[in-house]
């Protein structure tokens, strides 16, 4: 029986994917690494793998990790710029609210999932969340949902995942969890064969739940 939704966080609730290519792009760029958007999209939303590997080789370790904080530092002044919820979620959450049990499983930092969430007034309504301090490895690791689970105390047959990259999908399926992906911008175009279904967007994510449960989306 389907007990709750578990929806990922950028690229599902916001539009952020874009700003966190910016701010690694700019950062990169100072030691001479031209980051790409296919390339991010392989390392980062594909393989989940950090986009510094690529400076693997040019700098030693503690200049990796200078070039990290810094861009975290961007990336945190690109988010209090402000971020809106993405059209049609907010809709659909208010609609579940209730109904099924609602939590966020992200690889976000937590300082950047507060500043995301600042304005957004999505999280009222989300029992809780998981983000990147919560776990030992990102997703496409189980970890993130595996910490979800346990929190929740439920098991993966009572859970739907929401995501929208290929290394969500795979953390999804591989902590047992059946997964609707919703690709956008930066996502479309992914091997998304292990979902239950693909959706054009938020709007579809209850008739999605629905079919579910009648077992019309049945693997």
């Amino acid at each position: 029986m389907l007990k709750a939704v578990f929806w990922d966080n950028d690229g599902v609730l916001v539009d952020t994917e874009h700003l966190y290519l910016e701010a690694s792009r700019v950062t990169l760029a100072e030691i001479g690494v031209a980051l790409g958007e296919a390339e991010f999209v392989d390392l980062s939303l594909r393989q989940g793998r950090s986009v510094f590997d690529l400076a693997d080789g040019r700098v030693d370790a503690a200049a990796i990790d200078a070039l990290r904080t810094r861009r975290n530092e961007r990336y945190a002044d690109l988010l209090r710029a402000g971020v809106p919820a993405l059209a049609g979620v907010e809709p659909v959450l208010a609609a579940l609210r209730g109904h099924l049990r609602l939590a966020v499983v992200t690889s976000a930092a937590h300082e950047h999932f507060e500043l995301i969430h600042a304005h957004t007034g999505l999280l009222r309504y989300f029992e809780f969340a998981v983000t990147n301090r919560d776990y030992a490895r990102s997703k496409p690791h189980p970890d993130a949902y595996a910490t979800a689970l346990r929190r929740a105390d439920l098991g993966p047959d009572e859970v739907v995942a929401i995501e929208d990259s290929e290394r969500g999908l795979a953390a999804a399926v591989a902590a047992g969890l059946r997964c609707l992906v919703i690709p956008r911008g930066l996502t479309r175009g992914g091997d998304f064969g292990a979902a239950h279904a693909v959706l054009d967007d938020a709007s579809a994510v209850p008739q999605a739940l629905r079919a579910l449960q009648a077992g019309v989306l049945a693997r």
